[in-house]
């Protein structure tokens, strides 16, 4: 009977562990819970250089883009929302000086801005899957906007065309600093100061590119992140269908060998004249009382729960009054880390145990250690991070 109470205590033990484990939910990578509209928005402000490089250059972009001839400074501000941790929208002004590399003569200044809405694609979080404390991230975006020469009162507006590419680097929950790499093109004169003039050469065609106003440039500033900023990774419902029934298949297991070993023990106990019942009821203690199992959370070498060693408590009483010595093997599971790590893992997990054992008066002396690394014998893999205690043989 006494072996069918122990057994009673590892289906619960096992309940235990199989709780333990739902906490373990398997996520899918490329997967995360939808945010409220509020959630995931920021602010972004950074200071700007950029080169200019206006239509009527037939050289297109050549030139020296840190020379006082193109180089000028500005500052952008932006608004924007990721809808999903790899796609948002965000709302950009860009100004406020750019050089006017037609006249030759001064190279003056003008004053402009460049408001435009951005498609934003984080190619960080689309192909590597989302991880809320990725230091690194890449984004690029296209954009469509209204350009104006702040300067001259006769020049019109332009529609922009902006494309760019993030590089944005976490400093804590809701502070980034990005660098943004950008190139914008109007079709037009934005940059000259004198109407009439700017498409009066020869082999000028409107449709070419390189004969638009361009800006391109590079900003530096900081992003803060309003409200909740974070997203949620969706559960892997087939695999945690799975992992449960795998649980159930293994306490049913349990259960039905429970049901047999009971059945056998009555059977026996009807055959045996009293004396020999005691003599079997005392073997089947000490033998029930030689093996016991301490589990451990994932990657942990502190024991989960106390109430393991309440068995690990009979075995120390039976090796102290009878001399035995005791066999600690420690245990991790071969699906999670390197061998390296795991063999280092049961090595730490057997002397947590051992050091229990001395402390419920075991000697030292009278207990072997063994580091069996990474195994997979029990199923589910979870009931592979333990350690057994056991009399030596």
């Amino acid at each position: 009977m006494k072996k069918f109470m122990m057994s009673l205590a590892l289906i619960a033990m096992s309940m235990t562990a199989f709780a333990q484990n739902m906490t373990e939910v398997p996520t899918r990578k490329y997967h995360v819970v939808t945010n409220s509209f509020w959630a995931n928005w920021y602010l972004q402000a950074g200071f700007a250089g950029n080169a200019s490089y206006t239509s009527q250059q037939v050289s297109g972009l050549n030139g020296n883009p840190f020379s006082g001839i193109h180089g000028d400074l500005g500052f952008d501000v932006a608004v924007g929302k990721w809808f999903t941790p790899g796609i948002g929208l965000r709302t950009k002004f860009q100004g406020i000086w750019a050089k006017d590399v037609f006249n030759e003569a001064s190279r003056p200044s003008k004053k402009y801005f460049n408001v435009h809405e951005d498609v934003m694609f984080n190619l960080t979080n689309i192909f590597g899957g989302y991880q809320e404390n990725r230091v690194w991230n890449l984004s690029v975006y296209p954009g469509i906007g209204y350009m104006r020469n702040l300067s001259e009162n006769h020049h019109g507006g332009e529609v922009s065309l902006n494309v760019g590419m993030i590089n944005t680097f976490r400093v804590a929950k809701h502070w980034n600093v990005f660098l943004d790499i950008w190139g914008t093109w109007a079709q037009g004169s934005v940059f000259t100061n004198q109407e009439g003039v700017a498409h009066n050469y020869a082999d000028y065609q409107k449709g070419y590119s390189r004969h638009w106003d361009k800006l391109v440039g590079a900003t530096v500033g900081v992003t803060y992140n309003l409200g909740k900023c974070t997203w949620e990774k969706a559960p892997d419902v087939d695999a945690l269908m799975a992992m449960n029934q795998e649980q159930l298949d293994a306490l049913n297991a349990a259960l039905k060998e429970l049901q047999d070993e009971n059945a056998r023990l009555r059977e026996l106990l009807a055959q045996k004249p009293a004396k020999e019942v005691e003599t079997v009821v005392q073997t089947v203690k000490e033998m029930a009382s030689t093996n016991a199992s301490v589990f451990f959370n994932i990657n942990k070498s502190t024991i989960a729960s106390r109430k393991d060693l309440v068995n690990v408590k009979e075995i120390a009483e039976y090796a102290t009054a009878n001399g035995s010595k005791i066999v600690v093997t420690g245990y991790a599971d071969s699906k999670t880390g390197s061998a390296t790590y795991n063999q280092a893992l049961s090595e730490r997990r057997a002397n947590t145990v051992a050091n229990e054992l001395v402390k419920m008066g075991v000697k030292r002396d009278n207990i072997e250690v063994v580091a069996a690394g990474g195994v997979d014998s029990l199923s589910p893999y979870s009931y592979n991070r333990r350690a057994t205690v056991k009399i030596a043989e």
